[in-house]
């Protein structure tokens, strides 16, 4: 029989598992993809962690708490989701373990106690191991082929296959638009998805990239000044309706032709300022397309006001809520605009080169949205690494080798603790061993073979040594040399926010939830009970 603690502890560790279980199968390269259809009825190909939490809907509050830890790991690193899932997930499968050890119903919650030590103290000593497994750092940022090299492991867990030539277009976007200053924004890189073609004719184009046509006859524009309408670029309209009486032919000319010098002066104003480039946010009336085109105004509509506010901050550009001349200041520039096709869609590129407000775009080209949706949650994996890089520059070798080189270390520390504490820290060690288990499995070779001849390679001390996921038998080899490398912070932050979210679970003993009182609804009775039937 359990005492209660112990069925509360049981059913919140039972649905994490169950939770870590949905992703482990997506873990790797290798990893299977998922088929989500979250309530919106929209579908969802990946094998990307994140999306796939994101579009969940997790009922149970203690498998809450693990999402919500890879959340963080997702706002942190922006990778490494699936890796705190996973490894928590087991940390809690082994804790139940501990609880099992055929304790009496007092020392339940005495066990417990002695379990969350022991996992914040071997968690302490895995992040105080982690620097010393550090295998080399990252040079130059500046130079592609390095940078490339360093964003593969990111880039192929996701996109397996394709991985060598999108982390050389990230790579070519990610340092094209890197500041002096080292401050690296995620939101400069900008992704633009274009059906037809393959995934080997995406490019990289310097600037904004917007699936639109011009509205106007003029196409391009060199050293573009930009004025930004949040209004519609059309004349005034009343807001109450205005009854107009004509009786001759010549009053109904004079009316309109007031309009038209209206719109004429309007759009004059602006091109007086200097402005070439209109971009507007709403409707653009014939007329005033009239008057842009005898101006020489190349005009674009943006029907997204997020559009119109990445704009504004790319070109340096203020939106103006009135159709009202730009001032300088509230001028855009860029070095050219221009219309393009890509395929058979037509493009309006924003091209900006000055380093400042510099903005990079991925055209990403494929045969269905599913696919190019895959490849997008790929680039902003890729370059979520790079700012990673650009905060710390320390790699550590990826495919399991850091996971059992901790574990080993980890182990002996174990042994070496007095008390009870000893069983929760030695199973902690053992909860690294999940990751290259989730690997070896995803690629169909047997996991205690695999993890038996990592640990042997790393007795010799031979730190460095993984899984090889090409390889058809279980076999390991050098990451440094295959160059699989995982970030040091990923890492870091993956054992932090997995062991908080586990240890956080196991603290709960009862999950109280506010819901209405039950008991019988009050009658509800006719409605017309004191009207006379026979009226």
């Amino acid at each position: 029989h359990y005492s209660g603690l112990e069925e509360a502890v049981y059913r919140n560790i039972q649905a994490c598992k169950e939770l870590a279980q949905t992703t482990r199968t997506a873990y790797g390269p290798n990893g299977m993809n998922k088929m989500v259809i979250n309530h919106l009825e929209k579908l969802f190909v990946t094998n990307d962690a994140a999306t796939i939490l994101r579009e969940l809907e997790v009922q149970h509050p203690a498998a809450k708490m693990l999402v919500m830890a890879s959340h963080m790991q997702e706002q942190e690193v922006g990778d490494g989701t699936n890796f705190v899932l996973v490894f928590a997930g087991v940390l809690l499968e082994l804790a139940e373990d501990l609880l099992r050890m055929g304790l009496s119903v007092s020392e339940a919650s005495y066990i417990l106690i002695t379990v969350i030590e022991g996992y914040e103290k071997a968690c302490k000593k895995a992040l105080e191991i982690l620097p010393d497994l550090v295998c080399c750092s990252a040079k130059n940022l500046r130079d592609v082929e390095e940078v490339a090299s360093l964003l593969h492991t990111s880039v192929m867990s996701k996109q397996y296959g394709n991985e060598r030539f999108l982390a050389k277009l990230i790579a070519q976007a990610c340092v094209s638009i890197l500041p002096d200053s080292g401050h690296f924004n995620v939101d400069n890189i900008r992704v633009c998805k274009i059906v037809g073609a393959g995934i080997s004719a995406s490019s990289v184009l310097h600037g904004m990239v917007f699936k639109k046509e011009t509205e106007g006859d003029v196409t391009s524009v060199k050293d573009a000044k930009i004025a930004v309408y949040s209004c519609p670029f059309d004349g005034m309209i009343t807001e109450t309706k205005g009854t107009v009486l004509i009786k001759n032919a010549e009053e109904l000319m004079n009316f309109s032709k007031g309009e038209e010098n209206l719109m004429d002066l309007q759009v004059k104003a602006i091109a007086d300022s200097g402005a070439n480039v209109v971009v507007t946010g709403g409707k653009v009336a014939d007329m005033a397309l009239h008057y842009a085109n005898k101006y020489n105004l190349m005009l674009v509509r943006l029907n997204s006001k997020w559009d119109l506010r990445r704009l504004c901050k790319t070109v340096g550009a203020t939106a103006l809520p009135r159709l009202t001349p730009p001032t300088l200041e509230e001028m855009g520039h860029c070095n050219s605009v221009y219309l393009s096709e890509v395929g058979d869609t037509q493009v309006v590129v924003f091209k900006h080169e000055k380093e400042d407000g510099a903005i990079s775009t991925i055209l990403i080209r494929g045969s269905t949205d599913n696919l190019m949706d895959d490849i997008e949650r790929a680039v902003d994996d890729g370059v979520n690494t790079f700012k990673v890089l650009t905060r710390d520059k320390r790699l550590v070798p990826g495919g399991g080798a850091t996971e059992i080189e901790l574990a080993k270390q980890i182990t002996s520390y174990g042994e070496t603790c007095p008390g009870l504490d000893q069983y929760a820290i030695k199973k902690f060690a053992e909860a690294f061993e999940a990751i290259p288990r989730a690997l070896a499995e995803n690629s169909g070779v047997k996991a205690n073979e695999v993890i038996s001849k990592l640990y042997a390679v790393h007795q010799e001390g031979k730190k460095n040594v993984g899984f090889d996921i090409e390889a058809e038998a279980a076999a390991v080899k050098d990451m440094l040399e295959a160059g699989v490398l995982d970030t040091y912070l990923g890492k870091f932050w993956g054992i932090k926010l997995a062991t908080n979210a586990a240890v956080t679970v196991l603290r709960v003993d009862q999950i109280i939830m506010a819901k209405p009182a039950g008991g019988p609804k009050p009658p509800s009775g006719k409605k017309d009970w004191d009207e006379d039937q026979n009226d």
